[in-house]
Order: C-alpha cells, then sequence, then structure tokens
C-alpha cells in the first residue's frame, strides 16, 4: 500500500495533540545533517564517551569505515519520537536502526534491548528470502509485505515512529510493519523469537537510538527526530 509521506505526520501530530503536547510535535531536530561537530555532539560509541574511530563523515554522511568499531548510539534517550532519515548500503552489507536502547552494563548489545529496524542489501538473500531479515523488517519479529528497497548504492528513506507503545515503520514511503509494544501479540512474536531468552528486549520504554555496526560498509544521512512525548 502506498502512503503519502504526509500521512505518518499527519498520524503522529493527531496522537501527539490528543496528549496536549502539539507544540512539541513540530519541532524537529536535526541529529546529523552532514557536519562532523554533529556527529561528536549528538552521537557516541555504544557504552562509550566518544565516536569510535571506525566511525566517520563521508561525502555529508556517517559511515561506518572500519569494521569493528562498535555500534554509534545517540547521546540523549528517547521515547515516543518521529525518526526520519537515509540510508545506504554496501554490496551484501547489513546494519540496523534500534531504538530504546539501555547502556546499562548488564546489556552487552544495543539489541539485546532495542528492537530493530533492519537494513540490509536484500541480494545476500541469493534469491532465499527471508523477510522477516529483509530491508525495513521488524528484525526477526516481522516481515515488510514486499522488497521496498532500493539496489545498492542507492539512498533509501527510513521512518520510525513510536507513540504510547505504538511503533510504524516506513522504507521508501511504504508502510513495513506496525506493533504495539507489551501487547499479546508482541510476546507472543519474540516469544518465539531469539529474544525469549533477553529479559531486557523491548521493555525500557526509552532510551537510545543506534546505529548498527554488523562490520559492512554503511551509510547514514539527513537525520532528524522530533519528540512525540
Amino acid at each position: 500500500m502506498k502512503l503519502n509521506y504526509l500521512c505518518p505526520v499527519a498520524i503522529a501530530l493527531m496522537s501527539v495533540a490528543c496528549r496536549g503536547t502539539q507544540s512539541n510535535s513540530v519541532v524537529w531536530t536535526d541529529l546529523f545533517t552532514g557536519d562532523a561537530a554533529q556527529l561528536e555532539a549528538n552521537f557516541k560509541g555504544f557504552q562509550k564517551d566518544s565516536v569510535p574511530a571506525g566511525w566517520g563523515v563521508e561525502d555529508g554522511a556517517i559511515a561506518l569505515v572500519a569494521a569493528g568499531a562498535g555500534d554509534l548510539v545517540t547521546r540523549e534517550d528517547f521515547g515516543d519520537f518521529d525518526l526520519a532519515l537515509e540510508w545506504k548500503i554496501s554490496p551484501r552489507g547489513n546494519s540496523g536502526i534500534m531504538f530504546h536502547v539501555s547502556e546499562d552494563p548488564q546489556y552487552a548489545q544495543t539489541y539485546f534491548t532495542g528492537p530493530e529496524f533492519q537494513v540490509l542489501d536484500n541480494a545476500t538473500f541469493d534469491g532465499e528470502v527471508n523477510m522477516r531479515y529483509a530491508a525495513g523488517a521488524n528484525y526477526d519479529l516481522q516481515a515488510p509485505p514486499a522488497d521496498f528497497s532500493k539496489p545498492v548504492g542507492e539512498w533509501n528513506q527510513a521512518r520510525i515512529i513510536v507513540a504510547r507503545g505504538h511503533v510504524r515503520y516506513w522504507l521508501n514511503d511504504e508502510i513495513c510493519c506496525t506493533f504495539e509494544l507489551d501487547s499479546p501479540e508482541w510476546k507472543a512474536l519474540v516469544g518465539a523469537s531469539k529474544f525469549a531468552s533477553m529479559p531486557g528486549f523491548a521493555v525500557q520504554g526509552r532510551g537510545k537510538i543506534a546505529l548498527q555496526d554488523h562490520g559492512n560498509p554503511v551509510w547514514y544521512r539527513n537525520i532528524k527526530i522530533r519528540r512525540l512525548d
């Protein structure tokens, strides 16, 4: 189903207005627009104090330039939010965008706590597509209805809206996944996944937004967010 890019905005605005904080909903914050100073000001390594050397700025985008850097996270925590960005992946590359990530030392990885919007070169499937791991999937939990990703080398638009436990993923203006955190349906999905053994998964309510180092070059740009709480 094709959605106009403004549709999620209108939905988020209505949701926020119902809670009496509509003034906050129109305030976008640029987390990264190509400035290296923004990268250091708004991001850092997971459970670190600064941006690891493996992440840098390349042609106006945050780039993973060396594997082993670890995941990048926002310095601020977010609860309900509207996140928009663009991503580009390398051939056969893999990455992801997590949210509500906790940096509590008991959690060794961002995905131990944060649900993931999958970033992937879908050609890596070699014809055997498991859509629960495809670009735009709610990783290991929900599949997008179709492959909405663009070929390697092209920029993809991603959007994540979290509002009162209701989460929606878009890829290139197409709805990919919709889910309700802490609902019986959600608990059943988690219980049947690899996350069943991770008690901290998707229960934080707020936390960092993470960009994953999965060992492959990946680029993120035009990252903006607005708080919906």
